[in-house]
Order: C-alpha cells, then structure tokens, then sequence
C-alpha cells in the first residue's frame, strides 16, 4: 500500500522591531496561487522546521530573522489548492530593511489594521489568530 502524506512547511510571522508599532512583513507571491502571504516554503529533506523557517524568511525578506516561538500548526487538507500541506507557522521578530527575493515579487509592511484582503492560502485564518493572540493573549483552539 502506498502512503500519500501532507507536505511539511513553514509559515514566519515577522514583526519588524525597528519599527513604531512592529509591523509584519508580508509577501506579494510571484508564482500562483497569486495574492499576499506570510513569508514560507516547503521544509527540505533532512532539514529541521526551525532552520526551513529561518532559511525561508532569509530567502524571500532578505532578513536575519530570530524564532521566538512556534505558535500553531495548520493542517486542513484545503489549506493549500496545490496540495496538502502543514504549516508549523512561527513568530520571529527582525530588524533592518527588508527587501523582496526568491518568489517574492513585493513585499510591504503592514500594521494589523491593514492587513490586505487578497491573502492566499489560509492566511487570512493565520493572522486572525495571530492577530487575537497579540492583541488579548488567547492562541487558536483546536477544532
């Protein structure tokens, strides 16, 4: 019997520290599905979520970023249109001048009034809780 299991990845939330307010970095995605999206990627083999995390925001910010925690996993089997994946999904804080590379086409800063509409993926889910998480202390559920 062969097995099909989800693809592990890795969503950053990153708040810019050297900033007023520590806004978050968001990418405008050069490959489909098309939209805004936290910065992330697929976890290569033999490497672990914490470093795929780090080399992902490295790769598509340009930042040094620091983990401060792992705040949830998301894993509904509709997640991701190309396929299924799990997303470890990170907070990490930076500091400097981000700047858009890999498949990032753009990226912006957004205080969490302005986080855009056109997200892709279930981030719009992800800075919802991550939003509620920061603002009064409660983290997601399991559902």
């Amino acid at each position: 019997m062969a097995y099909r299991n989800p693809t592990p990845t890795v969503d950053i939330i990153i708040e810019l520290t050297n900033r007023p307010g520590r806004p978050i970095i968001l990418i405008e995605r050069q490959n489909e599905p098309f939209g805004w999206a936290v910065p992330g990627g697929f976890v290569d083999y033999g490497e672990s979520v914490e470093t795929a995390a780090r080399r992902e925001a490295k790769e598509e910010t340009s930042l040094e970023v620091e983990l401060i925690e792992q705040f949830y996993v998301y894993s509904d089997p509709s997640r991701d249109p190309r396929q299924h994946t799990m997303s470890v999904v990170f907070i990490a804080t930076a500091t400097g001048e981000p700047k858009a590379a890999d498949d990032a086409k753009n990226l912006a800063l957004f205080e969490s009034w302005q986080i855009p509409q056109d997200l892709c993926f279930d981030h719009d889910r992800i800075l919802r809780d991550y939003l509620q998480y920061r603002h009064y202390g409660i983290r997601p559920r399991v559902k």
